[in-house]
């Protein structure tokens, strides 16, 4: 059985494997392989692009495991209980998803693998159950705080000059008296978080953590890697109180592993309860930064909300970065359209640097 949700395949039978191959496809980007026996597949496999394909359950011929681990696939166990509590009634820490030193081993691994395979009644009940869980007690960590909202592009990498932009932007932010929030997955979601984070010291201390995490750019090819120097980061920071910082990721996305820099993490199966709870809780406004169809998608759903809003409870939108919102990506002309003669008109921005970003946000607070 196949399920296609975006550019995500799932494929549970060989069948279908072997007929999608025969179709052509080379790049295996995005897809799923759920509790196959894969022993008799290992020429056609190894023909094919899969740098970013999840195995969850799989058996292999010897050897190609460690190929295609190699090559950046995420390779993920067998995982037949529920590894996340369907009566959870706490949000997670970065401690508890990644209670072993290798990904696959971890909660936040078993729970990705065991979301791909599991879709009985009970096992549906369970992520409801465990979503709801999560819902309450974002809730209650929210009250009182002023969110800000920061989306961008996941691929955004360490090293990078936007990345150092948008951990210099949650900086900003959070010196500014508000608790920023992400998707809390990697790219411009981590560098935010990270920013928060460390934005009560000094700015040299984010320079270096900039430093270090630039010596494993991407979660790809290892997330290992990709975690131990964000670990590096940590202690390194170990004597600089932590502001408080969320995430908001999801099992769906999780070949897009959490970041370590969110203090709060809320971590959803369903990303569309996800999503919609992400952009309700940034109450003072949502910063977007470059990204592709996730950040567009998030700024016309954001956009959405504050159509149909009263005035007084609109919040600024903030696009950072003209040539890529009116150019590369012109979300901008549309988003501008939109508002026009609305409540919301005045709200909606586009600025060239992160900058005159979070000036905007404070001056709306």
């Amino acid at each position: 059985m196949k399920h296609r949700a975006g550019r995500i395949v799932t494929v549970e039978s060989l069948a279908e494997l072997d007929r999608r191959l025969a179709e052509g496809a080379r790049h295996l980007t995005g897809w799923r392989l759920i509790g196959l026996d894969l022993r008799d597949r290992s020429r056609e496999l190894a023909d094919r692009d899969t740098s970013r394909t999840t195995f969850a359950g799989c058996t292999f011929a010897p050897g190609d495991e460690l190929l295609h681990a190699a090559r950046g696939a995420l390779i993920l166990p067998d995982v037949s209980a529920a590894p996340a509590d369907p009566h959870r009634a706490t949000l997670y820490t970065a401690d508890e998803l990644y209670d072993t030193p290798d990904y696959r081993g971890s909660l936040d691994g078993r729970a990705y693998a065991w979301s791909q395979g599991h879709d009985a009644p009970d096992a549906l009940l369970g992520r409801v159950l465990h979503d709801d869980g999560i819902d309450r007690a974002l809730a209650g960590w929210v009250a009182g705080r002023r969110l800000v909202g920061v989306m961008g592009g996941h691929a955004m990498r360490r090293g990078e000059r936007d990345y150092a932009g948008a951990a210099r932007l949650g900086r900003l932010l959070g010196r500014a008296g508000f608790t920023v929030a992400t998707g809390g997955g990697p790219g411009a979601m981590e560098a935010a978080n990270l920013g928060a984070r460390l934005s009560a010291a000094d700015e040299t201390v984010l320079d270096e953590a900039l430093v270090t995490l630039a010596t494993a750019p991407s979660y790809h090819p290892s997330v290992d890697a990709w975690l131990a120097a964000a670990r590096v980061v940590l202690t390194q920071a170990a004597d600089v109180p932590a502001t408080d910082t969320l995430g908001v990721p999801t099992w769906h996305y999780g070949h897009e592993p959490p970041n370590l820099f969110a203090t709060a993490i809320a971590k959803y199966f369903r990303n569309a309860q996800r999503e919609a709870i992400l952009l309700q809780v940034c109450a003072s406004g949502i910063v977007f930064l470059p990204g592709a169809g996730g950040t567009v998608q998030e700024i016309f759903q954001d956009a959405c909300e504050n159509y149909y809003a009263s005035e007084d409870a609109i919040a600024p939108m903030v696009l950072v970065g003209r040539e890529h919102w009116t150019e590369t990506l012109p979300a901008w002309a549309l988003l501008r359209a939109l508002a026009k003669g609305r409540p919301m008109e005045p709200h909606v921005h586009l600025v060239e640097t992160v900058d005159e970003a979070a000036e905007i946000v404070t001056r709306g607070a």
